[in-house]
């Protein structure tokens, strides 16, 4: 919302991608308070914020979905980016809602951010369709093992000089710096992969509604953990190309997930795997049965594989693959953020920040905590029949 920070972005690089008469900002932000972002601009901008969705939409084709991008810690991103999420669902009831949220670390240095990110989990719960959880941590891990490979020369070819990854001298950055760009921009390319079945032919496309409609078999467990490969952060930086059974490995590995999970140790509900380059069918289906015998999936959908082929590989690669998994290793994130939540409740910090915004009342958060209760409570019960017994369905009985 602030006015200073839309302001250099509209006179930055990426000037172009945005429309002006779109945007929405005020003098200042919401001072890291959800109440602020959700209740007050909320209703504040309510008329305005419909009036742009409505003008945005009537120049759709063919309206598939609708992506929120936001962030949980701060105030402005949990409180009024899950505001437009319920606008979404009043406005446009039957469009399918994907949100991609980024969720603070541990060490964030916003002190209300549990606060802020339980409240906004619970507008998660009750009106996404998809949730697709990002952790600042996994992307700074991941932009460190970019710079590692840049700085040994393991790269394809040299790193531009003064590119997003680079420092002003034509240094890689270093752990400090935090390359916020450079982490962006693993997100951008998360959203790339998944919108180009959108954007390209391809033998085997999917759908932006076929990812709810086959990943999540029950409402409220619409969370699917992310997997990019090859991990790569701008299309000036050339990692070496992966072996084709070696990508589809690397998309189960826990240094290729973008939270801090490691699936292969968790129970599958389903898989989506969306695939770019020049991949026949038959290389997807030999690298599932492959992969299929290390990983767990619930009794009841043992074949709960969604995929999906584009021809058009992305810049500089070969192929890629992004993998969509709707899988228990999500709770540990929920769990930490329930016991940081805890710690400040407990002691009532800082509620009187949230309190003293018109509509935002105490029973606010405990509802919220109990919403994401009740979440870890339904990923414990499926994750206590891992390694139970598969359950054939019975023969269709035939009368005589």
């Amino acid at each position: 919302m602030e006015e200073g920070v839309v302001n250099e972005i509209l006179q930055g690089p990426l000037r172009d991608v945005f429309d002006s008469k779109q945007l929405i900002t005020d003098v200042s932000g919401s001072g890291n308070n959800w109440a602020v972002g959700h209740k007050l601009y909320g209703s504040q901008y309510q008329e305005n914020i419909v009036e742009k969705l409505r003008k945005a939409a009537e120049h759709c084709d063919c309206l598939q979905c609708f992506f929120i991008i936001h962030s949980m810690g701060g105030g402005t991103g949990s409180g009024l980016g899950t505001f437009v999420l319920k606008l979404l669902e009043d406005e446009f009831p039957e469009v399918y809602r994907f949100v991609t949220s980024v969720y603070p670390s541990g060490e964030d240095d916003v002190i209300t951010s549990p606060y802020n990110s339980v409240l906004a989990m619970k507008e998660l719960n009750e009106h996404a369709d998809c949730v697709l959880p990002i952790e600042n941590e996994s992307l700074f891990d991941i932009v460190n093992k970019i710079h590692q490979m840049a700085n040994s020369g393991k790269l394809g070819s040299t790193v531009k000089q003064n590119s997003l990854v680079t420092s002003s001298a034509g240094r890689a950055k270093t752990v400090q710096e935090k390359p916020f760009d450079a982490m962006n921009n693993i997100l951008a390319n998360l959203l790339l992969n998944l919108t180009s079945s959108a954007r390209f032919e391809g033998s085997l496309n999917m759908d932006l509604n076929e990812i709810s409609m086959n990943l999540v078999p029950f409402p409220r467990l619409h969370y699917l953990v992310s997997s990019l490969t090859p991990l790569y952060t701008l299309a000036d930086v050339n990692v070496p190309s992966r072996r084709l059974d070696q990508m589809f490995s690397d998309a189960f590995s826990k240094d290729h997930q973008l939270i801090q999970a490691d699936p292969r140790h968790s129970l599958y509900l389903a898989c989506a795997l969306l695939v770019r380059g020049n991949v026949q069918v038959s290389d997807l289906r030999r690298n599932i049965e492959r992969l299929k015998p290390s990983l767990h999936f619930v009794s009841w959908n043992q074949e709960g594989w969604k995929t999906s082929l584009c021809s058009v590989p992305p810049v500089g690669h070969s192929h890629s693959l992004l993998a969509l998994a709707n899988n228990t290793c999500v709770k540990p994130t929920f769990i930490e953020l329930k016991d940081r939540f805890m710690k400040l409740y407990k002691k009532k910090a800082h509620l009187h920040h949230y309190l003293h915004v018109d509509g935002m009342e105490q029973s606010c958060f405990s509802e919220a905590i109990s919403s994401l209760s009740d979440l870890i409570e339904e990923y414990n019960e499926l994750d206590a029949t891992k390694g139970g017994p598969r359950t054939d369905p019975s023969r269709l009985k035939i009368a005589v």
